[in-house]
């Protein structure tokens, strides 16, 4: 599998259109098979395990203690592709709606420079229903993404994967997964939260119930509090942001962390190491071909995504050792590529041009 798998993933990182096994197997002459590359996919599937084994050399030559995990979802949109318990209806938090696509959750670990993936969950929706009101089939997950975020944390503290920061939006600050990480992991946190969350400023307050929304606090950009969130035992720190979208308008982005000790600013220092799971995102869409499944079977495609996270891999290793970055990468085997079709061109032309004088 290796082998194949080696090919398959650099393939992902050369091709810039559709993978197929076809297209692979023409690229290396017929070194390799197209029933081979078809076998590969389709054998059984590979996940988040098999990612970790083809990892983990690199995570400990790179481990420090200040590695923090950073988990985050994305939806990579499939319109025109038939629906499945992978590729289905997916509501995107991006553009407020439903979207159809595949929704991957993925755990990165980051130590300085280096950010790798260490696990991941691609969201079954395997239990089909029909809607009361639309009478419509649909389709849902037998295991939440909460659920799926907590047993990656979990795989990670299992494979002893040093780190002491968890880093993620607000769309994973439930209660159970702040509890999960605070009690059963004893590791530190630093989560999105939204502003419509109920806390207090006291235990006295908790204890007779006086709670307030995030957003009715006097509080200033960089200013943090020490504040109990509605039903959670233990303490956690607020801190408030403001910052300006590339539109020129103002947001305010809302943090907290069972971190007491450190102030405000080094959290949020810490927290934008959350930034490179934004980049991970968009060069697994822009540069291992995630989007570019040759096949419209469950097991191939969701191997087809495992080989587009270990082509992920290779380049992030490749921008350790040269320097550069995975879209610079990608750029310059592009440009490779069309110089070397464009002198094919010309001696085409020029054998046209010889046959004609002839």
């Amino acid at each position: 599998m290796n082998n194949t798998l080696d090919l398959y993933s650099d393939y992902l990182i050369v091709q810039n259109k559709y993978a197929t096994s076809t297209g692979l197997s023409e690229m290396l002459n017929g070194a390799i098979s197209h029933d081979k590359v078809t076998r590969f996919l389709n054998k059984e599937e590979l996940t988040s395990k098999e990612l970790w084994r083809y990892i983990k050399a690199d995570v400990r030559s790179n481990e420090n203690s200040e590695g923090a995990l950073i988990l985050d979802d994305s939806i990579e949109e499939k319109p025109y592709t038939d629906e499945n318990e992978i590729i289905c209806w997916h509501y995107s938090h991006a553009k407020s709606r439903q979207v159809k696509g595949v929704n991957l959750l993925s755990c990165l670990v980051n130590y300085g420079d280096i950010s790798l993936p260490i696990g991941y969950e691609i969201v079954h929706k395997d239990i089909k229903y029909s809607d009361v009101e639309t009478k419509k089939v649909k389709w849902k997950a037998a295991i939440t993404k909460n659920e799926h975020f907590r047993e990656i944390l979990k795989q990670a503290y299992n494979n002893k994967v040093l780190f002491s920061w968890v880093l993620a939006d607000n769309w994973f600050a439930a209660k159970e997964n702040l509890e999960y990480i605070h009690y059963t992991l004893k590791k530190n946190f630093i989560i999105g939260i939204k502003s419509n969350r109920n806390v207090v400023l006291s235990e006295e307050d908790k204890a007779e119930g006086n709670f307030t929304k995030v957003s009715k606090l006097d509080l200033e950009d960089g200013q943090s509090l020490k504040v109990w969130l509605r039903g959670i035992e233990f303490p956690m720190q607020l801190i408030k942001k403001i910052f300006t979208n590339e539109d020129g308008s103002t947001g305010v982005l809302y943090l907290i962390s069972n971190d007491l000790i450190h102030d405000a600013d080094y959290l949020y220092l810490i927290y934008q190491k959350r930034w490179n799971i934004e980049v991970y995102h968009k060069s697994i869409k822009q540069n291992t071909s995630l989007a570019a499944s040759p096949t419209k079977r469950v097991i191939s495609q969701a191997n087809h995504l495992f080989c587009s996270l270990i082509s992920y891999c290779k380049l992030e290793l490749l921008k350790i050792k040269t320097a550069t970055n995975h879209f610079a990468m990608k750029h310059q085997l592009i440009l490779k590529a069309n110089q070397a079709s464009y002198f094919e061109l010309l001696k085409l032309q020029s054998s046209l041009a010889y046959k004609a004088s002839a």
